[in-house]
């Protein structure tokens, strides 16, 4: 049983683990992450081999004080404009959903970055990942703790069922607050850029910085791949992916619209994003079967609703936990609704079309 509640003992015995080069997986505010010693290249290289991640694709450094940040970028390598928008950024998104890519400091193993000149940082806002990666060396690499490309995990019990012996502790928090992954931008170009949608919504970071772009492969289902490294051939950050994020069943999207007009099947699950939008679908159907049989009718379930009221952080909440529980079901198929695009709805949609066949 390499499972453990968190405690001051278990936390201890963690960041210990971490430093002789063993793997951790342990809670976030986003989702739980498998660690290990960001400046050790062998325990590095047991991430990529028990999740079987490619080697072109970056992992996230963790760090628990803005003191460590140096010890990981180059801060020197950005200009005035860069380094102020760090600042900004940092003070007021550090602790949380945030990744910031920025040139990386030659402490750092090339395993880690994917060969890239940059890392992605970021503070995470979760007691326990903070108090593990402060005892150890202070930066802890850090993907998501289930193996490549499948669901991301918001509760330990995923990372046990996924990952089982190959991680040598399992912290148990409790479920992920935020439950999907960092925004991950680049402030290192000419204008700060989206890599990938997040647990930080754009308008929020746009408030403080003006404009920012954000990737076609963010915005397009056909995930053109410009955020692919022309030198090394790495991505520039974690999540590019045309396919991740994917249950075993086959899921397919639909906008609001669609959905709502969409028949019903018995060898199926539909995800609604809000009540109100699961109550038009049905009324639909009992509508277009009037001569069926309304009490089998009245007994479909086999539907799951992210935010009754159509709450964005409610329902990325429950993005994932709601995807695992219809993966174990004994469905054929999934239909999904979109979220609205805005807010935390665009790293929803983000992850619905990744996944999506």
């Amino acid at each position: 049983m390499n499972l453990f509640p968190v405690s001051k003992e278990s936390i201890e015995n963690g960041a210990k683990i971490l430093k002789d080069g063993g793997l951790v997986a342990f809670p976030t505010e986003t989702v739980y992450g498998l660690g290990a010693d960001a400046f050790n290249p062998r325990a590095l290289a047991k991430i990529f081999d028990v999740k079987k991640r490619p080697f072109f694709d970056p992992l996230i450094i963790h760090i628990s004080s803005i003191d460590t940040l140096e010890k990981i970028a180059d801060i020197s390598l950005l200009n005035n404009d860069a380094k102020d928008k760090l600042f900004i950024l940092a003070e007021n998104f550090w602790p949380g959903p945030l990744s910031i890519v920025l040139p990386k400091n030659k402490n750092i193993p090339d395993i880690a970055t994917a060969g890239l000149q940059t890392a992605a940082v970021r503070f995470p806002d979760n007691e326990t990942a903070c108090k593990l990666i402060s005892l150890s060396t202070g930066a802890v690499a850090a993907p998501s703790a289930n193996p490549f490309g499948s669901l991301s995990p918001t509760k330990a019990e995923h990372v046990k069922s996924s990952m089982g012996n190959k991680v040598d502790l399992i912290l148990d928090g409790g479920p992920a607050r935020v439950g999907i992954e960092s925004t991950v931008i680049d402030i290192t170009g000419k204008q700060i850029k989206i890599l990938r949608p997040g647990g930080t919504p754009k308008e929020a970071i746009e408030k403080l910085t003006g404009k920012i772009e954000i990737n076609n492969e963010c915005e397009s289902a056909d995930f053109e791949s410009e955020t692919i490294n022309k030198n090394s051939g790495a991505y520039s950050s974690p999540g590019q992916l045309r396919n991740h994020y994917a249950p075993d069943k086959p899921l397919y999207i639909f906008d609001r619209g669609e959905i709502i007009n969409k028949p019903y099947e018995k060898n199926s699950v539909f995800i609604f994003y809000d009540g109100a939008t699961k109550d038009i679908w049905f009324n639909n159907i009992k509508i277009k079967n009037q001569s069926a049989d309304l009490n089998e009718l009245t007994q479909i379930k086999n539907y799951k609703i992210l935010s009754e009221s159509g709450d964005s952080l409610e329902a990325a909440s429950r993005f994932f936990e709601v995807l695992h529980e219809v993966n174990k079901s004994g469905a054929g198929k999934i239909f999904a609704q979109l979220a609205p695009q805005r807010g935390l709805g665009e790293a929803i949609n983000d992850r619905l079309r990744r996944a999506a066949i």
